[in-house]
């Protein structure tokens, strides 16, 4: 990976200058103001410098879709250099503590050895042997072998680890500093979650937007949140409908909300009642769908589902969203989203991030899915606690120390 520093009289000269040298494919890792050094900086106007990351080319061809660069690395960035340092200065003093423990006694050590282990998982733990059986002998190894332990902990699979560990080792030289390690394993995670897609215009009549998932989620409340911000931020013709005739409770709360927002509601209850309300539509900008939650087993409502999705396909611009807990566990969340590709293509939306204090599971599923993140929630209430999927601000947790 390469990163340098380019200035300019204002941010869109010095990215410019970074293409014009490096290509179109530059990640922008920080933009600050900066004066020029020496008597000329004293009376010369100030100038903006622009860090930026490039990854160096392969021989072997990689996947287009899983490692694009995101769109939206650039507008949440600004301070990315500082947050690299803090995460570097926790991990490096994390580094030193376990030096020191080795260092000590014997006897000391085992007194102590109950207690450490109840501060670290089981799979950092056999992380540690495998590396220490690979031979591991540098800083830099030792460096890795900390940020590889803190992905685990913070739930990031085992498997996915290691590709991000391996695919930094490719390009590793001897002798290169902590900060640069960290920056080369950062990017590679951000590569990993892709890019971030939000729901689209139609080109032609109304984006027809379908929400499935388990029951549980927050589905109906997620609806509330994105018809909210579309209804009032962007002053937008929104319409909502539920399929959701399961349970009444959840009909009667999206229709509270329309009501809230002075938006359409209806309830549908076949394939074409839906169509026929996407034609009523039509001069609107989104449908916003609500459908009933239920377990990933159930072949016949997920059939339903299916023949849901293709009923609105056919007469309008569909796009559909797999709602889910950051809650669940792994494997389970895998046999979700397994499930649901049986019924079409989607994106994930995470719900109650702020119930968790792992986010492993996102980059997790995003890979094992292959499919796109695009909103994250963080609490129940209307329309605040949601917000566009940042994988900067994802990728700093996965790899904080900080729990």
């Amino acid at each position: 990976m390469i990163i340098k520093k380019f200035t300019g009289k204002t941010e869109e000269e010095a990215v410019e200058a970074a293409r014009k040298e490096l290509g179109s494919g530059i990640v922008i890792m920080n933009v600050r103001s900066v004066k020029k050094k020496g008597i000329a900086g004293i009376f010369g106007a100030r100038q903006t410098e622009v860090t930026v990351a490039l990854e160096e080319e392969r021989e072997e061809p990689r996947p287009v879709r899983k490692e694009t660069a995101p769109v939206a690395v650039r507008d949440n960035s600004r301070n990315i250099e500082k947050k690299l340092d803090s995460l570097e200065t926790l991990l490096v003093n994390r580094l030193q503590q376990d030096e020191a423990a080795r260092s000590e006694k014997p006897a000391e050590r085992e007194e102590e050895k109950s207690e450490e282990k109840d501060g670290r998982t089981e799979k950092s733990e056999k992380a540690d042997e495998k590396l220490k059986e690979a031979g591991e002998t540098t800083e830099q190894d030792r460096f890795l072998r900390l940020l590889y332990n803190t992905m685990l902990e913070n739930e990031v699979d085992e498997k996915y680890a290691n590709q991000i560990l391996e695919d930094v080792d490719k390009t590793r030289k001897p002798n290169l500093p902590f900060d640069y390690l960290l920056a080369n394993v950062y990017q590679k995670m951000i590569l990993k979650f892709g890019k971030t897609e939000s729901i689209l215009p139609a080109k032609n009549g109304p984006r027809v937007v379908i929400f499935m998932g388990p029951t549980g989620v927050g589905k109906t409340t997620t609806i509330a949140k994105i018809a909210s911000n579309f209804c009032i931020g962007e002053q937008k013709k929104v319409a909502l409908l539920t399929a959701d005739t399961y349970r009444i409770a959840a009909a009667e709360q999206l229709r509270t909300y329309a009501n809230i927002l002075e938006v359409p509601f209806r309830v549908i209850y076949s394939e074409e009642e839906a169509q026929a309300a996407v034609k009523d539509f039509h001069d609107f900008d989104y449908i916003f769908i609500d459908t009933a939650g239920h377990s990933h087993q159930n072949t016949e409502l997920l059939d339903n589902m299916k023949k849901l999705l293709q009923a609105v396909s056919e007469v309008g611009e569909c796009q559909a969203f797999l709602v889910l807990s950051a809650t669940t566990k792994y494997r389970d969340l895998q046999r979700i989203a397994t499930s649901y590709k049986e019924v079409g293509e989607y994106q994930f939306i995470f719900t109650k991030l702020d119930e968790t204090a792992t986010l492993g599971n996102l980059l997790n599923l995003r890979l094992y899915a292959d499919a796109g993140i695009t909103f994250v929630t963080c609490g129940q209430n209307v329309p605040d606690d949601i917000e566009p999927f940042n994988p900067q601000k994802t990728v700093k947790q996965l790899l904080s120390t900080r729990h």
